[in-house]
């Protein structure tokens, strides 16, 4: 067997390779693109000066070409050598006008019809999973699994990834993952947990969005990624951001602006050890109290103003801004902006004693099932404000799906009013929430415009002595309020998933079926700590007589407890399966 001629082009012929070793790897669509452009480069014979003359051969197009003139440039950079010009004419003698040879004349040239690039539509299924894998740093092999992808991809969707819009459909914004993998965008690897990665094409797309939401930004410039994300990728070569004013719906967990403004500091319970301090007096008439409102409050993804345009009809001019927590919330704004930094706070607003978390009845099914809610409602406990209202829109829904789950809700309102405290607000659509909100606007207004306000100044406070110092407050002077600085809030709220070791035991408790946010405060109460916990089942022996008394230990303790704190010997025995291995 004769040897195998060398390729006239074999640094040209290793990064296409390259390419089909990768698409193999992949699994991607592209893999027979590769491979036709593979095999037609090795087996022409022409040295070529420039990528843009590989037009001619079979299966190599303008995209590709220009992929490979890229990789040239990088490579003559990288070397010191000269990048070969683009020829005037991309001819190669011997290869164009075969055809017309053969069939003895020439034809006319064909008029090309230009391929039309994918573009998908602002904030749809498609943008916001680009968008999400956009946040993994190109060419990465660790990529998304589907609820990595939903939790980076949602904020950047108007529609729901979990929830149809339509209560007796099936569709979701993930659908259109089908879409996205049928254009070979996006590719899955094969294994038990699937992952999604961004193909060569999908990354153009990503840059193409980049460069609509950011005309004046080169192309070459680096972005930062979303900060929530960096784990997942350090610094993308040439990421992508979201324009503020697309920040909508529901809340990325962003790094706040005013993270520092309020330190961690080491934990107070006791009074003696809270700071003492000379509050910040606000004179009537020196404020005004406003609504501010969350940007991701949005109607629809046409109608994303509808909120504060109708506030703004009802004689309320809302503040719009991305919220640390909670939907709406009241501030008095000072009318002179640097009064307060002359006095030891920030800015020049004052969060007042009410914060407001919306819900629709399929977004709050769905945030119970998924765990959101109780999270939300920790959070919520642990910002401090002492009315705390939760707004939800019983909005119109299929009556099976209602019927199936009406339980579920009415358990959820309970509790959200009889365990968390918080005031329970019904409403029917969005513009019953509008003018519920425009009357507790103008009642705030006139309970605190005509009285002074005490700030505490922000140097005193930290994420550990806020709460105690606010309980203490509260207890020694009930009749007077003291508030924070909206800079300070919104610290300590970007903060507040930062749980003592009472916070986490009590969820780990909780982690059990049936075990209530009750049956867990009275298990801490007896029990303090989870080692003191375990050490209680340990104490309890070994063998079946041991195994049989730590089945019994809580039930023993709580069994003759009343109502909902009470623990049956069969859930005590469940407890003991998972912290004892009874």
């Amino acid at each position: 067997m004769p040897p195998e001629a060398p390729c006239a082009n074999p640094l040209l012929l290793g990064w296409v390779q390259e390419w089909v070793d990768q698409a193999r790897e992949r699994n991607s669509k592209g893999l027979t693109t590769y491979r036709k452009a593979y095999a037609a480069l090795k087996a022409c014979p022409v040295t070529f000066q420039h990528p843009s003359q590989l037009q001619q051969l079979k299966g190599f197009g303008p995209k590709l070409c220009d992929r490979l003139t890229d990789k040239l440039e990088k490579h003559c950079r990288e070397n010191g050598l000269p990048m070969p010009k683009r020829p005037r004419k991309s001819a190669i003698p011997g290869l164009t006008n075969q055809d017309d040879e053969q069939d003895g004349g020439e034809r006319p040239p064909k008029r090309q019809r230009k391929a039309r690039l994918y573009v998908p539509t602002l904030r749809s299924g498609p943008y916001a999973i680009i968008m999400g894998l956009a946040t993994l740093e190109e060419g990465s092999r660790n990529g998304l699994t589907r609820p990595q992808l939903i939790e980076v991809a949602q904020p950047h969707c108007d529609a729901s990834f979990t929830v149809p819009p339509d209560p007796s459909g099936f569709y979701t914004a993930w659908n259109s993952m089908k879409t996205l993998l049928s254009k070979d965008l996006v590719y899955a690897n094969s294994g038990p947990t699937r992952r999604y990665f961004l193909t060569e094409e999908g990354w153009e797309v990503a840059r193409r969005i980049q460069q609509t939401l950011n005309p004046n930004q080169p192309k070459t410039a680096p972005l930062r990624p979303e900060p929530e994300f960096q784990e997942v990728g350090q610094a993308l070569s040439r990421p992508i951001t979201r324009s503020p004013s697309l920040e909508v719906q529901d809340r990325p967990r962003e790094e706040s602006s005013y993270a520092n403004v309020v330190t961690s500091g080491g934990l107070s319970s006791a009074s003696s050890a809270l700071p003492s301090f000379r509050p910040i007096r606000l004179a009537p008439g020196s404020f005004e109290v406003q609504l501010v409102l969350d940007v991701r409050e949005v109607r629809a993804k046409t109608d994303r103003d509808y909120m504060q345009n109708e506030l703004a009809k009802k004689g309320v001019n809302p503040i719009m801004r991305s919220l640390e927590l909670g939907d709406a919330l009241w501030i008095a704004k000072c009318k002179d902006a640097n009064f307060l930094a002359r006095h030891g706070a920030e800015g020049d607003e004052i969060v007042l004693d009410y914060i407001v978390e919306r819900k629709r009845l399929d977004d709050l099914i769905g945030s119970v099932k998924d765990g959101r809610f109780h999270e939300q409602k920790f959070r919520l406990k642990r910002s401090g404000v002492k009315n705390v209202v939760y707004i939800v829109e019983e909005i119109a829904m299929d009556s099976d799906t209602l019927d199936r789950r009406a339980e579920m809700v009415q358990s959820a309102i309970a509790s959200t009013q009889m365990v968390n405290g918080f005031f329970v607000k019904k409403t029917q659509k969005m513009d019953d929430t509008i003018r519920y909100l425009t009357r507790m606007t103008m009642l705030l207004k006139k309970q605190y415009e005509s009285n002074p306000l005490l700030v505490i100044p922000t140097e005193v406070l930290t994420a550990q002595n806020y709460l105690p110092l606010l309980e203490h407050l509260r207890v020694k002077e009930p009749a007077t309020g003291h508030y924070i600085s909206y800079p300070a809030f919104a610290s300590l709220a970007s903060k507040s998933d930062m749980m003592t070791l009472r916070d986490l035991y009590l969820k780990m408790l909780m982690c059990t079926r049936q075990v209530s946010g009750e049956k867990a405060l009275e298990i801490q109460k007896r029990w303090k700590t989870p080692y003191e916990f375990v050490k209680a089942y340990e104490n309890c022996g070994d063998g079946e007589v041991g195994k049989k008394r730590k089945r019994e230990m809580v039930s023993e303790q709580m069994g003759n407890l009343f109502g909902r704190k009470r623990i049956t010997k069969p859930l005590s025995q469940k407890i003991a399966e998972i912290w004892a291995d009874a």
